[in-house]
């Protein structure tokens, strides 16, 4: 049970006695045990109350934490009787139904404790245990004499407020799993440790004293311990080398196999017909040394799983749901749709994405993104701004309009993507599969020339130094050296927000010498904001102009259209296209208007602002402002520090793009440039031999994202669902893309220094084995030991770099104003 400090109880402590929050003006004042308690609210008393009517009291003198505030209002428990919601998460089981729940107000032992004690004493529970390290509650229930919501309306009451355990099946085909590998292993090595004894003991025979029975008594027993190391601790290699062999090539396993095979059918052969030797410990050493090694693969990979896991986690199992009368609903998140209400109280998960709702203009809500966008802070929305599913609602309760649900949003679209990242194949990972493939293939005339040798000057050594060559010579260094450290970059890269789309996106990223940025949205904060507006034609009013602009930018998706979010009424426009680097054009009111630079809407000579015309006549000129990131400069710095170029090629005017750039030491500066000349800037870096990256929104950069050696698009639900980008944020800061290049570059320096050791261990171990320096057992000792090596180098990369780096958004700078 961890410390915590002492939770403060009783009157004048100013906590609540039950769930240790600070007591409001007015607290709730009830005897409890006879004494006189202090609450903040009637739910916290009720729950005291009833604790101490069950004997249960000795609850607040255990815990170690406070409870979970338990509010005024229990949630609607009714959702939990469907039988639709039963039939998904429970199961039959003798007695009754079981199902296990999670909740968050389960912070010590002591309340573990509580709530097995408090649903024991529910009519028609049959079963149920709490665990405290897990937070996961298992209910077994007489559907015949109680709903199950009765007793979860027993934990609510308490402050244990229960959700539904997601991917519990999942979960427990993962354990399974988990458990089956450490019986192989914890199998392996008592089986290893008592065959060592017994070779020992056969070892110090030096002048074959032992009698003929005690020596063959030992030599069986040993075979007894090995069977089960062997064909069940070994099961994986074994099934891996059929599927090779099926699939008709030479791999890692059948080497594996194959060398541990010989060794153990070979002893066999000599414990019945009596023969010098053995190599039974051989046999065992080598399947738990190279158990012990692929755990800890798994352990590297868990790390690249471990965001997918959290993301399947975000996701809440019902929404409250509000009615066209005011009435709510509780309802399971399938039941969603598209511009339904959802409400979601503090501190709950948002069902599905949306836009957020306000009764007012002053309306505010604060949601923590940090599972989504790595963003440490919670994040304040303004009603009308985007709110994703899998964030957590803070502060006060919120009300959404639903625009995406399911497989459609945000956490959706992440979690594929980081399951993509993990599945992928990298053209290193190949070279080194293809090496390994025929290095195992040249290694079998090898081991037949050496049998052939030694059985020609020394026949009873033959078995036994091919038996060592074989094992010492297996590539499981040079096959897990690429794997494991694109396993471990993986995870590191989705910790820090980052996620590859393509295969070799880390290896291009850790090659970048220069990196080109896109302004708006990119380097500056992509809310534009209207600092003049300029009528020129008589015959329109400011709201007019603004209600054209507004319904040309609506449904562009380009970072400008923020600027006239505001406008209260917009007029419909239909036949809306964007001119990428120029501007858009449609019909509002049945006339054809354009909205972009001067020269495009307005035949006038490019001056940095936004114009509205037709294409010949000015009408109204627009001037916005644009703040840098509050990450950016100390972003740059950090990737120039790395020895990095830098150049910015944006769309908008030279004056805008100087004035953002002035306090960001960029190297070179692009103005007005469409989609095809930053793609020309691109070309031309690569045409004198650097390798570029491209940083952009990825919403009208296609081009230079698809040309670019290695393309970054920044967070945003049109970006994460952009193909042409090599890697994707998962949020808005700067900060983790030199947190990423480093990464990339630490990935490869440990790969080469993986692949170097695995080569020059070959290069002297197999001479050594083949000249019959290296027995059996210490052969397989020093395989293990190199596959563990590499292993283990790899895992370094999960640790960050720099200790107290933030990727959140970094420090919180004074913005500067430019102009777009």
């Amino acid at each position: 049970m961890a410390a915590a400090p002492a939770v403060p109880a009783g009157p004048g402590a100013g906590h609540c006695h039950h769930c240790g929050e600070a007591l409001p003006a007015q607290p709730v004042r009830l005897e409890v045990g006879g004494q006189a308690r202090l609450f903040c609210c009637q739910g916290c008393a009720a729950a005291a109350e009833w604790i101490a009517q069950a004997n249960l009291d000795g609850y607040y003198r255990l815990r170690s934490a406070a409870a979970g505030r338990v509010g005024e209002d229990l949630p609607d428990l009714a959702v939990w009787d469907r039988a639709d919601v039963q039939a998904e998460h429970s199961r039959q089981v003798e007695g009754g139904r079981e199902i296990t729940l999670l909740t968050d107000g389960m912070r010590c032992a002591a309340c573990a404790w509580l709530i097995d004690r408090a649903l024991a004493r529910e009519p028609g529970v049959v079963d149920c245990s709490a665990n405290a390290v897990t937070g996961r509650i298992r209910i077994v229930w007489d559907p015949q004499r109680t709903a199950l919501s009765a007793p979860l309306r027993r934990l609510a009451m308490l402050g244990y407020r229960p959700y539904l355990a997601g991917s519990e099946a999942l979960e427990r085909a993962r354990t399974r799993e988990r458990r089956r590998w450490l019986l192989r292993l914890g199998i392996a090595g008592l089986g290893t440790l008592q065959a060592m004894m017994m070779a020992e003991a056969l070892y110090l025979d030096f002048d074959n004293t032992m009698p003929a029975a005690t020596r063959d008594f030992f030599r069986w027993l040993t075979f007894l311990l090995c069977t089960p190391v062997v064909f069940y601790s070994g099961w994986p290699f074994l099934a891996g080398a059929a599927r090779e062999l099926r699939e008709r090539r030479l791999g890692m396993d059948v080497l594996i196999a194959g060398s541990t095979l010989l060794a153990y059918l070979a002893s066999l052969v000599e414990t019945i017909r009596g023969g010098p030797h053995v190599w039974y410990d051989a046999a065992v050493m080598f399947g738990f040394l190279l158990l012990a090694a692929r755990l800890l693969g798994q352990r590297a990979r868990a790390g690249a799983s471990a965001q997918v896991d959290a993301l399947a986690r975000a996701r809440p199992a019902f929404a409250t749901r509000q009615l066209p009368d005011g009435r709510r609903e509780t309802v399971p998140l399938a039941a969603l749709a598209a511009g339904d209400v959802a409400c979601v109280a503090a501190g709950e998960a948002v069902p599905a994405d949306g836009v957020l709702l306000g009764d007012g203009p002053g309306d505010e809500a604060w949601f923590e993104e940090a599972l989504l966008t790595g963003e440490s802070a919670p994040v304040r929305k303004l009603p009308g701004e985007p709110v994703y599913a899998g964030t957590v609602c803070r502060e006060r309760p919120a009300r959404l309009r639903v625009t995406c649900t399911g497989t459609a949003t945000r956490l959706s679209q992440l979690a594929r993507l980081v399951e993509q990242a993990q599945a992928h194949r990298p053209r290193l990972a190949r070279i080194a599969d293809r090496i390994g493939s025929r290095f195992v293939l040249s290694l079998l005339p090898v081991t037949v020339l050496v049998f052939a040798g030694w059985r020609h000057w020394q026949p009873e050594r033959a078995l036994e130094v091919t038996l060592a060559l074989l094992v010492i010579s297996c590539p499981c260094a040079l096959s897990l050296s690429v794997p494991a450290a694109l396993a471990a970059a993986h995870g590191a890269l989705a910790r820090i927000g980052l996620l590859a789309m393509r295969p070799d996106a880390v290896d291009t990223l850790a090659r970048v010498t220069d990196v080109v940025f896109d302004k708006t949205g990119t380097l500056s904060d992509g809310r534009p904001r209207l600092a003049a507006v300029e009528v020129l034609d008589p015959a329109l009013d400011q709201a007019a102009v603004l209600g054209i602009a507004a319904a040309l930018e609506r449904d562009s998706g380009h970072p400008l259209a923020a600027a006239f979010a505001a406008v209260a009424t917009t007029p419909a426009a239909a036949g809306v296209e964007p001119v990428p680097g120029r501007g858009g054009q449609g019909l509002v009111g049945g006339r054809p208007w354009r909205l972009g630079r001067a020269d495009f809407a307005a035949g006038r000579e490019d001056d940095g602002a936004l114009w509205l015309g037709d294409g010949g006549q000015a009408v109204a000129r627009f001037v916005l402002e644009e703040r840098t990131r509050p990450d950016a400069v100390p972003a740059l710095a950090a990737l120039r520090a790395l020895g990095l170029r830098l150049h910015l090629a944006s769309g908008d005017g030279r004056a805008a793009v100087q004035r953002l750039a002035a306090p960001l030491g960029l190297d070179s500066l692009h103005a007005r440039q469409s989609p095809e000349d930053k793609l020309a800037l691109v070309r031309r870096l690569q045409a004198e031999g650097r390798i570029v990256a491209m940083v952009g929104d990825g919403l009208n950069d296609a081009p230079v994202l698809a040309g670019a050696d290695v393309s970054i698009a920044m967070g945003g639900g049109a970006s994460l669902a952009h193909r042409a980008a090599d890697l994707v944020t998962t949020g808005e800061g700067l900060l983790r893309i030199p947190a990423a290049v480093d990464l990339a570059r630490r990935t490869r320096r440990i790969i080469r220094q993986n692949l170097a050791w695995a080569a020059a261990y070959n290069v002297l171990a197999i001479p050594l084995a083949a000249a019959g320096l290296v027995t059996p057992w210490l052969a397989a000792l020093g395989m293990a030991a190199s596959s563990l090596v590499v292993t283990v180098n790899a895992l370094r990369l999960s640790r960050p770099a720099t200790p107290g780096a933030r990727h959140d958004g970094g420090p919180a700078l004074a913005p500067t104003e430019t102009r777009a």
